[in-house]
């Protein structure tokens, strides 16, 4: 074809193969994302006028190296290029694809629909919308016109469940403590916890071919009894924390106080001066000689709310520890060496990331506050 002087810019082919790579230069996209790889040739073949369409042949040298690069099959770049030169376009077609079964007016009743029920799987949704209009609807596309509505599936945060009573109770807590600032760093925050020796936060997933799920190494064995593992006592202040004991057995009110009270807790508290103690309202906590035990020995007690430990902040340093171990990629043996593992991580934990706890108490407060006594995000 004859060719004006001056016009190294209509020629494509470098162009083609420069775009290709830039679209591709960070990773390369499944094949279903071709609208990147389309794009990339109209950013190289933009300067062709695209009222005139230039049949320029693609010259195989060119693209054997296109495809080298993009690791596709040559037909894809040979069916790019072909669009392009044939139809001066790397778009679809306006209306091409399949047509959704819905409606706009159906979307906005299927998210009314997900948002009275959020609990509500795809397949019961369906049912639903099958009942109230009569219309047949399979649950992938519920799912694809909820995504495309943006609300997804996701996994829920579970919490202690709250009655009137607590709400109103935490709600009261939080308005006596609310103007609470450098007080704070005068209270010891206590708590048990207990760490599994087969520890995981419900989220694992087993990477599989069709056909595996019933092998070995694709089975999480779940035990009906109760799991192995240690059982702890620890408290925290701004400026230092205890000794992390372990509670073998169930603690009753007299273990706590011959196992926790009297060895630990008590001189702990009497090495801070003015401090305040706090401890959660369970049983072994609250019974009549454990108040007289802490009457006797004038320590002074932090009121608390029922089923808050979203206020508490070694409540975190527990779940940093349960993290921590989770990292872990060694596997425990027995409980002792679990054990030894989680007072390591107890040792090691830096103080300044208590104290950022500690900080976080006006915060919390004021959080729980503006929930009225509800849920907080702690």
């Amino acid at each position: 074809m004859d060719w004006p002087t001056r016009s190294l810019e209509l020629n494509s082919i470098q162009h083609v193969r420069d775009a290709v790579a830039m679209a591709d230069s960070s990773h390369h996209p499944p094949l279903r994302a071709l609208p990147e790889l389309k794009t990339a040739f109209a950013a190289g073949v933009g300067s062709i006028a695209t009222d005139t369409p230039q049949v320029l042949p693609l010259q195989h040298a060119v693209m054997l190296q296109v495809v080298s690069h993009c690791e596709r099959n040559s037909s894809t770049v040979m069916r790019v290029w072909k669009q392009w030169t044939d139809e001066c376009r790397t778009t679809r077609k306006s209306g091409s694809g399949p047509r959704n079964v819905t409606s706009a007016r159906d979307d906005r009743h299927l998210v009314r629909m997900a948002r009275t029920d959020r609990t509500a799987s795809s397949r019961q949704l369906a049912a639903l919308w099958s009942i109230a209009t009569g219309v047949s609807l399979c649950a992938s596309s519920i799912r694809r016109r909820l995504l495309q509505c943006g609300l997804r599936a996701r996994t829920p945060l579970y919490r202690i469940p709250l009655t009137h009573d607590h709400r109103r109770l935490r709600l009261q807590w939080a308005n006596q403590h609310r103007d609470w600032r450098a007080d704070w760093q005068h209270v010891v925050f206590s708590d048990e916890s207990r760490f599994n020796l087969w520890y995981h936060d419900g989220r694992i997933r087993v990477r599989r071919y069709a056909g595996e799920r019933h092998l070995p190494e694709c089975i999480i064995e779940r035990h009906s009894g109760r799991t192995p593992g240690v059982m702890v006592w620890g408290a925290i202040a701004y400026h230092r924390r205890s000794q992390l004991l372990r509670i073998v057995g169930n603690l009753n009110s007299n273990r706590y106080i011959r196992e926790v009270l009297q060895p630990e807790a008590v001189p702990f508290l009497q090495s801070l001066p003015g401090a305040v103690f706090q401890q959660d309202n369970a049983r072994p906590h609250t019974a009549r000689i454990v108040k007289s035990f802490f009457a006797a020995q004038q320590v002074q007690l932090l009121p608390w709310p029922a089923c808050s430990p979203d206020m508490s902040p070694i409540e975190h340093v527990w779940d940093v520890i349960g993290r921590r171990l989770a990292r872990d990629p060694r596997p425990v043996a027995s409980a002792d060496e679990l054990w030894v593992r989680v007072q390591t991580i107890w040792n090691a934990l830096p103080q300044s990331d208590i104290q950022t706890l500690f900080d976080s108490m006006p915060r919390r407060v004021a959080a729980l506050i503006a929930a009225r006594g509800g849920h907080t995000k702690y």
